[in-house]
């Protein structure tokens, strides 16, 4: 893969100073290309910063349309313009009954995972159409496509973003702007970790249970590593995926079927 391709490559990733984000901004840092990440945390951006020298920072909450123009904006006038939207940033809402879930915590994941997408590719967009070509990669999840129970608030999410960038793939196509969806499975870290501690709780089983629940769905019987996702960030936002666009990127071991 050549270098003069990254190093041309300015790019911008949500929720990028931790987690999946975090990863995706290291292997973009490491092939040489300019890169800009947001997050809530101002001590976590300021550990990345430390860790990967040269990239940009800005606290953003996604769920925020000023702020989301405004990291867009910073980002554009830094690197003199944009060539990659990594929209990873995400909350896994509560897992609970529908019944039990409020309105609050049902609009905040939609406001996170589904508004805070729209709000930095309608503003990245623009800058996008400038260099006749260009990628956005919207984080979804296995969750978007098959029945998660005790999860609606998220799955329901998910679904809604796959469909935002199928929605987008046909409106930008002809802008030679490629859009897809990546839809990783059961992910090692400590959000996984959190969330099959909620969903044990509300089943009334242990941990150990709710993990072995989750992989037996798994036909490799293993969770995925966020650096894997980095390296199909990379591959679809590289060379060698200019043909491909509104898409659905499933990684997730071989994931069929959900309980």
């Amino acid at each position: 893969m050549s270098s003069d391709y990254w190093a041309r490559q300015r790019i911008a990733i949500t929720a990028g100073a931790s987690g999946i984000g975090l990863c995706i901004a290291r292997a973009m840092h490491r092939l040489g290309a300019r890169v800009w990440i947001c997050d809530i945390t101002e001590t976590a951006l300021a550990a990345a910063k430390a860790e990967l020298p040269g990239i940009g920072t800005m606290v953003c909450d996604v769920a925020d349309e000023t702020a989301c123009e405004a990291f867009i904006g910073a980002a554009t006038d830094s690197m003199g313009g944009l060539d990659i939207l990594v929209n990873n940033a995400g909350i896994a809402g509560p897992a609970a009954p529908v019944e039990s879930i409020t309105t609050e915590d049902w609009k905040r994941c939609f406001d996170v995972n589904v508004n805070g997408q729209f709000f930095m590719a309608r503003a990245a967009i623009p800058h996008l159409k400038k260099n006749a070509g260009g990628s956005i990669v919207c984080m979804a999840s296995v969750a978007g496509k098959y029945a998660f129970g005790l999860r609606s608030p998220y799955a329901a999410s998910k679904a809604a973003v796959i469909s935002l960038a199928r929605a987008l793939s046909v409106e930008l196509g002809p802008e030679q702007i490629r859009v897809n969806a990546i839809a990783p499975g059961v992910v090692a870290g400590d959000r996984i970790r959190r969330v099959f501690t909620a969903r044990a709780e509300t089943r009334g089983i242990s941990y150990e249970e709710m993990e072995a629940i989750a992989l037996r769905a798994v036909s490799m019987k293993t969770m995925v590593d966020p650096t894997e996702i980095a390296d199909l960030v990379v591959y679809l936002t590289g060379p060698s995926g200019r043909p491909i666009s509104g898409q659905v990127m499933q990684i997730c071991g071989g994931l069929e079927y959900t309980e």
